[in-house]
Parts: C-alpha cells; sequence; structure tokens
C-alpha cells in the first residue's frame, strides 16, 4: 500500500511533497498500527484535515475488512489442499518483494551522509537482536537525532 500511496499522493496528483511523504512514512512506521492506515490518515490530515484523515482511513480499512470477511469464509473450505497451501507461500513472497521495493524507494530518497548511514545499520541490527519492543530503538534513534542536529545547528550559528 505504500508505494501505492506514494504514487496516488506525492507523484501523480502532487497533493504532498515527497519529503513530507517520507516524514509521514516515518512517523507512520514509528505509530501503533498498520503502516499504510497511518500513513493514509496523516495524509488524510496533511491535505483536508479531520474528514480527510477520516476519508483516507475508512477508505484504506473498509475495502481490505470487506474482502478478507469474505476470503476467510471462502478459504476456509480449501485449505486443506495443498495447492493452496503452497499459494499462500508465493503470496508471503511476493510481500517480502513489495516491502522491500517500497524500502528501496523511501532509501534512495534518504539524506546520504555517514551519520545516516550509521544509524540506519545500528537500528536495523539492534532490532534483530532485541526481544522486546523496537518501540524503544526508534525512540532511541530519534533522541539521537534530535541531538546531533541540536549540536550541528549550534556549530553553524557560531560561525
Amino acid at each position: 500500500m505504500l508505494p501505492l500511496i506514494q504514487r496516488e499522493v506525492a507523484e501523480k496528483n502532487k497533493w504532498i511533497d515527497e519529503s513530507v511523504m517520507l516524514d509521514i512514512v516515518a512517523i507512520a512506521e514509528s505509530t501503533p498500527g498498520p503502516i499504510a492506515i497511518n500513513t493514509a490518515t496523516f495524509v488524510g490530515t496533511k491535505t483536508a484535515g479531520f474528514w480527510g484523515a477520516f476519508s483516507a482511513t475508512l477508505g484504506t480499512v473498509l475495502p481490505s475488512f470487506l474482502i478478507i470477511s469474505l476470503l476467510s469464509k471462502v478459504l476456509g473450505y480449501f485449505m486443506e489442499y495443498e495447492a493452496v497451501k503452497f499459494a499462500f507461500i508465493g503470496i508471503r513472497a511476493g510481500v517480502i518483494a513489495l516491502i522491500v521495493k517500497a524500502l528501496w524507494g523511501m532509501a534512495k530518497k534518504c539524506p546520504k551522509n555517514m551519520f545516516s548511514l550509521i544509524m540506519a545499520v545500528l537500528a536495523f541490527v539492534i532490532a534483530l537482536f532485541v526481544d522486546g519492543s523496537v518501540l524503544y530503538v526508534i525512540i532511541g534513534g530519534a533522541l539521537i537525532g534530535l541531538a546531533v542536529g541540536l549540536i550541528s545547528k549550534q556549530k553553524e550559528d557560531k560561525k
């Protein structure tokens, strides 16, 4: 859903800038709940206030809810077949490919400096080995980024 939202909102309709879209995705990833729903809600708020957020959230949730409700009834009858089990293995692989594509697209648009690279690698490694919530990794990264930004700003102000 993220590539679809980005293409429709930032590229096709130009409702928001690419940089704002990156900020929205970063916020949506760090808040509880599904990223696509959070992103749609933030985009709706940014473009049309409360009713935009309401409509975007409903438009993101309702079709999936209805389709999944119907499919769960139908698939319950077919889950015993090997072909259906293999189809779900293929679907999982496709979902991973879509996530990697979205990650790659966002990585190309992020600032490229040594600090950003070190923070991304460090956050990834910590997230792999932390058994609990990665929320602490996100908060820690935000605090470190804020501290580095404030230090950089103070150095620029002194010049």
